[in-house]
């Protein structure tokens, strides 16, 4: 295939193999070539869209249901595309474009922020209720909170997991 005088101008190539590609008089001021890090399988996540995912259901069940802080939400964590039970865009507290060492870092704070709550909780706080961040008008047990976050670790474990092997044997459908 040759494209010759053509304007691709705004053009985004996505998920592409442009491997062997020449390129020869061709203005790409302003252009953004990154690598396969936000790669992702069969068009779902990509493995650091699932570590920010993680953030934001850790700011969610852990600082806003059981914790209670007023603002928990870190700007790297991955929103689902809804509205929160309080009307709120989820999406308008993340940062659309974090860099891999950012949602790491992001990452192992809150995986740090849950090891210190484990560690410390009773089994009388365990039995307490609190409001249910989706759905204002329930209420769920501290413990129910924290199975909702073990079950969302272990699904996105599953899930990266079985990715990550897709990509490194080179199945990464597109």
């Amino acid at each position: 295939m040759e494209f010759s005088e053509r304007n691709l101008r705004g053009a985004r190539f996505i998920s592409s193999d442009l491997s062997g590609a020449v390129m020869r008089g061709v203005d790409i001021a302003g252009a953004e070539i990154d690598s396969a890090v936000e790669m992702s399988v069969a068009g779902e996540w990509s493995f650091s869209q699932t570590l920010r995912h993680l953030v934001m259901a850790t700011d969610v069940w852990l600082g806003k249901a059981e914790l209670r802080i007023e603002q928990p939400y870190h700007p790297v964590g991955q929103a689902n595309p809804f509205f929160d039970a309080e009307g709120n865009d989820a999406s308008a507290f993340t940062n659309p474009d974090p860099t891999f060492a950012e949602v790491l870092e992001a990452r192992a704070d809150r995986q740090t922020m849950m090891r210190g709550f484990v560690t410390t909780v009773t089994a009388d706080t365990l039995a307490e209720t609190r409001t249910n961040p989706w759905a204002l008008d329930r209420a769920e047990t501290v413990l129910s909170c924290l199975h909702t976050i073990l079950e969302e670790e272990w699904e996105h474990h599953r899930y990266a997991v079985r990715d990550l092997d897709a990509i490194r044997d080179g199945r990464s459908a597109r």
